[in-house]
């Protein structure tokens, strides 16, 4: 037969890597869910940067005038 206290040294073992898995699932979920609110951030700054290109006629052609440093 197996030795007991053997046998209940595996089970705390056993008991603590279980207590580490779940930790390590908690901080998991809690960074996942950081991302998908960065994700939520970015995607609504695109979508309004989108439309503020497309208010500014949509042409696609870019003034140099307006990107010419200030001491010009």
């Amino acid at each position: 037969m197996t030795d007991p206290s053997a046998l209940e040294k595996r089970l705390i073992e056993l008991e603590l890597k279980a207590i580490e898995a779940d930790d390590l699932l908690d901080q998991l979920n809690t960074t996942v869910f950081r991302q998908q609110l960065q994700i939520e951030v970015l995607a609504q700054e695109l979508v309004m940067l989108r439309q503020q290109q497309g208010t500014d006629g949509g042409s696609g052609v870019r003034n140099l005038q307006d990107e010419r440093p200030p001491h010009y």
